[in-house]
C-alpha cells in the first residue's frame, strides 16, 4: 500500500525530519494476511508524527481510569475495526477523531505508511497508521474524550531510540504514579507471556511528561523510530529467544488457540515455540 506526500507538505519541516518521513514511505512492511481475521479480532492505531523545534514528535494520550481495559495507560488513538470502515486507515482516523477530536479529513495530515500488524494482550491484531500533520494549528483544538482519554500529550520520536534525549523535557516526578521506578528515564523487564505459550517478552517503559510509555504502544513507536531514523535503539530492543517475526508470533498464538480449544474436547495438541 503507497501514499503519496506532496512534495509542499514535505518542504514544509526540517531536512532531517524530511529523511525520516521518506525512509518510512519506502518502508515495506512485513506481509501477514489478515483477511480470514474477524473484525472482532482487529484494530487501529493512529501515529500521528508532526514536527516542533526541528524534532518530529508524536501525539499520545493516557487512557481514563474509568476504563474497564488499560485504564490510566499511555495509547496511541485507536480502536477496534468497525464493519462499516473500509480498512485500518479508516479506523485509525476515525477512532483520533473520536478520542482527541483530530479531523476526519484534512489537507494537512497525510498518511505516510501502514506497518504490519502487532498483537495485543487482549490478542487483537493492532495496525498502526502512521500520519504526518504539517499544521500545528489543529493541535490547539484537540478535545479529549472524556470518558476515554484523560490526558493528551507528545513525546520525542527519536527519544524511544534514545530515552536521554527526553531529560530536557518537563517529566513527571520520579517515584511519582506516572513513574514509580528507579530508574530515570527508561526501565525494562522481560516476562513470561502465558497467553502466547510462555514466550518471553521485553517490557520497555519510557518516562514521559504524562504516564509512563510502555507495552504495546511502546513497541510500535520502536518500530516507527527505527525505520524512521535508521537505526536500532541504544538499549537491547528483544530478550534471549524472544520472537523478532511477526509471523512466527503469529503461529504460536494460532497453534495455542487451536490447542486450548482441542484440550477442551479432550484432544491436546502439541505448542510450535520456536521460530521457524
Amino acid at each position: 500500500m503507497a501514499f503519496e506526500i506532496p512534495s509542499t507538505a514535505l518542504s514544509q519541516i526540517s531536512d532531517q525530519s524530511r529523511r525520516c518521513i521518506e525512509r518510512l514511505q519506502k518502508h515495506q512492511a512485513e506481509t501477514v494476511d489478515l483477511s480470514d481475521r474477524p473484525n472482532s479480532k482487529l484494530a487501529a492505531v493512529l501515529v500521528l508524527l508532526y514536527e516542533k523545534s526541528g524534532e518530529l514528535r508524536v501525539l499520545l494520550t493516557t487512557r481514563s481510569k474509568s476504563l474497564r481495559s488499560h485504564p490510566g495507560q499511555t495509547a496511541l488513538p485507536g480502536g477496534k475495526v468497525d464493519d462499516t470502515d473500509e480498512g485500518v486507515v479508516e479506523t485509525a482516523y476515525r477512532e483520533a477523531f473520536e478520542e482527541v477530536g483530530l479531523p476526519l479529513q484534512s489537507p494537512q495530515m497525510h498518511t505516510i505508511c501502514v506497518l504490519r500488524p502487532f498483537i495485543s494482550s487482549a490478542k487483537l491484531l493492532v495496525t498502526p497508521v502512521v500520519s504526518l500533520l504539517t499544521n500545528l494549528s489543529l493541535l490547539d483544538n484537540l478535545k479529549r474524550s472524556e470518558s476515554e482519554v484523560d490526558r493528551i500529550f507528545d513525546h520525542p520520536l527519536e527519544a524511544i531510540l534514545d530515552p536521554s534525549i527526553v531529560a530536557k523535557e518537563p517529566l513527571v516526578e520520579k517515584g511519582s504514579e506516572d513513574w514509580p521506578y528507579d530508574t530515570e528515564l527508561y526501565h525494562p523487564t522481560d516476562i513470561q507471556l502465558p497467553w502466547l505459550a510462555n514466550s518471553t517478552y521485553r517490557m520497555h517503559r519510557f518516562r514521559s511528561t504524562a504516564s509512563p510509555i510502555k507495552g504495546l504502544t511502546a513497541e510500535i513507536l520502536i518500530m516507527t523510530a527505527t525505520i524512521a531514523h535508521n537505526r536500532d535503539p541504544i538499549y537491547q530492543r528483544y530478550a534471549p529467544g524472544q520472537f523478532t517475526m511477526f509471523n512466527d508470533v503469529l503461529r504460536v498464538l494460532d497453534s495455542e488457540q487451536h490447542s486450548n480449544s482441542s484440550s477442551r474436547l479432550g484432544t491436546p495438541v502439541g505448542i510450535a515455540t520456536g521460530v521457524v
